[in-house]
């Protein structure tokens, strides 16, 4: 090994270390971010966990939940722990994607006395952004949300505008009322990472709720992360390994949820009309990464896809008339996934992939190759 190639080993090995110390902290951060969280949000911890999942994964949330439930009350804190800047939006019928990206203003220099166009930026320049029953403005504005997400920028004329990471969108939607509302189309549900559910907190969480914000002193959480550090760990979860068998879990999965394909079990056929793309198989393998980062673990494993299994996908497939008359809703459809799609022996995977690489390559139709030699 010459010089270069040693000292390309060491910067390897010393970045390795140097996320393994990361992750390591984090997981102490992790407790210490939902202690401060816990000031103020009683209960809900799996929600949060889910936020926090989709925030180091660079990714955007869209969250579920009757009125009164506290959406807004978590984001806020969690921006107040992350030192992150937060701005809210109540969409409403008459919103216009100018009220969200922002707009150009004809502008006099008062020491030229000439005219100028000046950009003036909209809610969406922020860190994290409360999208309030997003499903209750017209598909134009959800379009200029929807942009801002995926290509974290405003084009407003010919210029765009970007916006500084980390930008994190939560969504929210409200189940009850369906009224005078304009449901997401499915190309742009799928750009949201998780779809989570918020649900009514228990007996004793609701006691403690009364308890706590019926007072006159409200609790307030302290910084725990910043945007710097955010951003670092949204590398790192890009960086984590993931075995082969990981992954094939994670295509037998997703490919199980399409009618069309070989691998789809007959309740499938019998009840989806559209299965899960390419992208829940990403969103799953993130997942997976960013929720063994925050338990301070360094191994992904098939037990972490699975937990994210529900967010990933509840959004991503479709259930046909057939299930929709019997009863059988998403939720089902992904518990007998669960329960049907095996999980890949680890050991008979590895045995596999070494006898793959080991085995010899085929000759060339125009030059042999000597019977002694392996290729590899």
């Amino acid at each position: 090994m010459d010089s270069e190639q040693q000292r390309s080993a060491e910067t390897a090995a010393s970045g390795r270390e140097r996320d393994a110390r990361l992750i390591a902290r984090l997981g102490s951060a992790r407790r210490i971010l939902l202690a401060e969280i816990e000031k103020v949000i009683v209960g809900q911890q799996e929600v949060l966990q889910q936020i926090l999942i989709t925030l180091f994964c660079r990714g955007h949330a869209l969250v579920i939940g009757v009125p009164g439930l506290a959406k807004t009350l978590i984001v806020r804190t969690l921006a107040r722990c992350l030192d992150l800047d937060f701005k809210r939006i109540q969409f409403t019928p008459d919103l216009m994607p100018s009220d969200i990206t922002g707009t150009e203003v004809l502008d006099i220099d008062p020491e030229t006395q000439q005219r100028r166009f000046r950009f003036v930026p909209g809610p969406v320049f922020t860190n994290i952004l409360l999208a309030d029953e997003i499903n209750r403005t017209p598909p134009k504005t959800q379009a200029a949300l929807l942009e801002s997400m995926q290509e974290y920028g405003v084009t407003v004329g010919v210029k765009t505008h970007p916006i500084t990471p980390p930008f994190f969108v939560l969504a929210t939607q409200n189940p009850i009322e369906q009224e005078g509302t304009y449901p997401l189309p499915e190309a742009q549900l799928d750009r949201f990472m998780l779809n989570i559910f918020i649900s009514y907190p228990q007996r004793d969480e609701e006691i403690e709720i009364f308890k706590t914000t019926t007072t006159d002193e409200l609790p307030e959480a302290a910084t725990v992360m910043d945007g710097r550090q955010i951003m670092q760990v949204q590398r790192i979860v890009r960086r984590m390994p993931v075995s082969d068998h990981v992954l094939e879990y994670v295509a037998n999965l997703v490919r199980a949820t399409r009618p069309e394909c070989e691998e789809a079990p007959p309740f499938v056929r019998d009840y989806v009309e559209w299965g899960a793309g390419p992208r829940a198989g990403q969103y799953l393998v993130l997942g997976a990464k960013a929720l063994a980062l925050i338990d301070g673990r360094f191994n992904v494993s098939c037990s972490d896809v699975r937990s994210m299994a529900h967010p990933v996908m509840r959004h991503r497939i479709f259930t046909n008339f057939t299930a929709d008359s019997e009863g059988i809703g998403v939720e089902d459809v992904i518990g007998r996934l669960l329960d049907t799609v095996q999980e890949p022996d680890e050991k008979a995977y590895a045995q596999k992939a070494r006898r793959q690489k080991a085995r010899p390559a085929p000759a060339s139709d125009d030059e042999p190759t000597d019977e002694h030699t392996v290729v590899s």
